[in-house]
């Protein structure tokens, strides 16, 4: 639909510019969609780790639910009392478990041998190495209070 179809229908004035970007925003789906059709789907799978895979899955089966959602809601039909809602919930899910493992994967290990080692000499203190040289720690004078 271009600017011109869109001069020629009959709505509100008001809401011209919100359907022109509506109109824009459809071409830039319609593109992508292009794009991402134009590899086989087996192609785009084999470069990619199974993280990956499993994230890419989730984004396709999220659009394509979010655009049949739209879809309902043009139609008139309430997309929050349709099962796509529970469908979309439990993607929805699927995806924060992808973002816990991502998470986890670039949190920091802890290595246990090195820590040990760090605490270990931070809190070294030498031994004194004859018995005249050893000290005893002075107490600390108490400060007058008048």
């Amino acid at each position: 639909m271009s600017e011109s179809d869109l001069a020629g229908e009959e709505y509100p004035a008001e809401i011209h510019d919100y359907l022109s970007a509506f109109d824009k925003s459809l071409g830039f789906v319609d593109e992508m969609l292009k794009t991402m059709m134009s590899v086989s789907r087996s192609e785009l799978l084999q470069k990619l780790d199974p993280l990956e895979q499993a994230k890419l899955d989730l984004v396709s089966a999220y659009t394509l639910n979010s655009m049949f959602w739209v879809y309902l809601a043009t139609q008139g039909i309430n997309p929050k009392e349709h099962p796509v809602k529970q469908e979309l919930e439990r993607i929805r899910t699927y995806m924060n478990r992808v973002k816990e493992i991502t998470d986890k994967k670039k949190a920091a290990r802890l290595d246990k041998g090195a820590a040990s080692r760090f605490l270990r000499s931070a809190l070294y203190e030498p031994k004194p190495q004859n018995k005249s040289a050893k000290r005893t720690p002075v107490p600390a004078k108490k400060k007058k209070t008048h």
